[in-house]
Parts: C-alpha cells; structure tokens; sequence
C-alpha cells in the first residue's frame, strides 16, 4: 500500500451510471465537493478508474472500478505536544475524544499550546501517523465531553454535511438552577450576538432560528434540575442561551446568569462544587463518513458532574 495515500475509497460502476460522466458519478456514489474534485485532478493517483488515472469528464460504463486516493496530511501550524488523550473511538478516518472541562479545542490568539489540537498531532506523531487535525465541531473551552475529528478532507466534508443537514444527533446533560416549566420541551428562539458585547449571544427576533430540545432527568429539592438536551441546532452557547432564556441558567455559568442566581444560598453551596458551567456533551450519533456505519459514541459524567449530582441530592429545600 502507497504510504502516501490513505485506503482507497471505492465504487464499482453499475447500470444506473452507464454512460454519466465521471464527474456525476463522483458526486452521485461520494457525495463529494467539487474543491475536492479538483485536488484529487492534481494528485498523481487522485482519480483512478480500472487502475488508470483517469479524466473526470470521462464516461462511465458499468463495471468500471472507480477509486479515489486521497493524500496524507500534517498539521504544522501546530505544536505537538504531549498529554494524556481519552479516546472513545478511532479508525483511520476518525477520532473520537471524550474533551475535559478546561481546554481550548485549537489554538488561538494567546493560547498556541495546551490544546486538544497539540495533544492529538502529538499522539499521531508519536505512532508514526500522518494527519491533518480537522474539528467537525466545537465545544466550549468549559464544557467537557464527546468531541470528533477527522483525519482527512473528505471525511470533514461528509460530517460537516451531516451537521448542516441536522442528522448528526448531539445530546448533552446540563445541571441547571430551578425547574423548566415543562417535564419535557423545546426551545425555540433566535440567537445572535450581543449589541453590546460581541462575545455574547443573547435571544433577539433578528437572530438566526435556533431550536433545542430538553427532557427533565432529575428534579432537586434545592432548587435545581438535571436536563437531558438535544440539539436541533448548533449555533455558538447555544444550550446555555437559551436555558437562560426560560429562566434555568447552568450552574456555573457566570457569564450566561443573572444576579439573582449568583448571589443565591444555593449558589454560595455550589461554589466549592464546581468552577465551570455544568454542561458535558455525553453523546454523539452520526453516520461514518466512508462505511456508512451508524455510530453513537458516548462519554461518561466526569467526576466534577458526578459530585455536583451528589450534593444537589443531598441538599435540602430552601426554608
């Protein structure tokens, strides 16, 4: 096998692309971008039809072997570094991480080390693998949990279209001050940025359709509320807006609160219980970019969630 070029992907023409262009079938059978299209036209062994490089405008007959090798990559622009990495999954495609509360997923302005990014171009590095560090998502540098990246373009491209297609199922637990009005709801409400701060997203009628789900999984005493959530959107703090929005900010959020939570008996309890937002994305459903295979990764409550839920349940009701 060409060291250079990740495991073919394959297709053996059939009746229904007798006679299309290669450039149709390419789309068609791999759903791929015309920008990726033409990089695999410049790559020796990009387009290979009967194992002979071949043209896209090509005209396909049935039983022709159609092959794509795409080319191996690496991540220069970042720091390898070492660190210790909890893996849910991982094939020559992808790679799952369960993400700690605490750590940036790339490296940005001020922050170019201690990244999710430097762990894993160092853990490729170190097992002789060459790959590109490609983010299908993001999380919240203090939400913890279920986090892919992919190896290469073309499965980037594959998830990133399942993303915006809305098939690619997010689920979260979040631990929230009080109770949302119903056991189980959805959040529907425009999200934009703040007029005022630009780093917050707050609800507004201008601001693009968001929607989230929310099943209640535990009610406390106290004050507070365990809540099981899926996206129906992605857009930036999303969960945490739109709690907010219906009254049930996370504990731990300081910067998506309001005054009354902060400054609660409650809150003054919680404060040596956890220092971040208690939001953990704890699974992710997708289908595999290159064998179509239906996956649900999940990643367990870290041990900061696991006591909160531990001290919410032992608190008694407010006098």
């Amino acid at each position: 096998m060409d060291e250079r070029y990740y495991s073919p992907l394959v297709h053996v023409a059939d009746a229904a692309d007798e006679g299309l262009q290669l450039r149709q079938v390419l789309q068609r059978r791999f759903g791929i971008s015309r920008r990726q299209v033409v990089r695999l036209k410049t790559t020796e062994h990009g387009i290979m039809v009967n194992g002979q490089r071949a043209r896209t405008g090509n005209i396909v007959a049935a039983g022709d072997r159609i092959e794509l090798r795409i080319e191996r990559e690496e991540s220069t622009d970042i720091l390898p570094e070492p660190m210790e990495l909890d893996i849910i999954f991982e094939d020559e495609h992808l790679l799952v991480v369960n993400k700690p509360a605490g750590q940036i997923v790339h490296p940005t302005t001020g922050h170019y080390t201690g990244t999710l990014a430097n762990g894993i171009v160092h853990y490729w590095r170190e097992r002789g693998e060459r790959c590109r560090f490609h983010p299908v998502h993001r999380l919240d540098e203090f939400t913890s949990g279920v986090i892919v990246v992919a190896k290469h373009p073309y499965a980037h491209q594959q998830l990133s279209q399942q993303m915006i297609e809305g098939t690619v199922e997010k689920r979260y637990r979040a631990y929230v001050y009080g109770h949302p009005p119903d056991r189980a709801g959805e959040v529907y409400a425009p999200i934009d940025r703040s007029s005022e701060d630009p780093h917050r997203r707050v609800v507004r009628e201008d601001g693009a359709p968001s929607l989230t789900f929310y099943e209640v999984a535990g009610v406390y005493p106290c004050g507070a509320s365990a809540l099981d959530i899926r996206l129906g959107t992605g857009r930036t703090h999303q969960i945490r807006v739109h709690m907010l929005h219906i009254g049930c900010p996370l504990i731990g959020d300081d910067y998506y609160s309001d005054e009354e939570r902060r400054k609660s008996a409650l809150a003054a309890k919680l404060a040596n219980v956890i220092d971040r937002q208690a939001l953990h994305a704890i699974s992710l459903g997708f289908t595999h970019p290159v064998t179509g295979r239906a996956l649900r990764l999940e990643a367990a409550l870290p041990e900061d969630l696991r006591k909160l839920e531990h001290t919410l349940q032992t608190l008694a009701a407010p006098e």
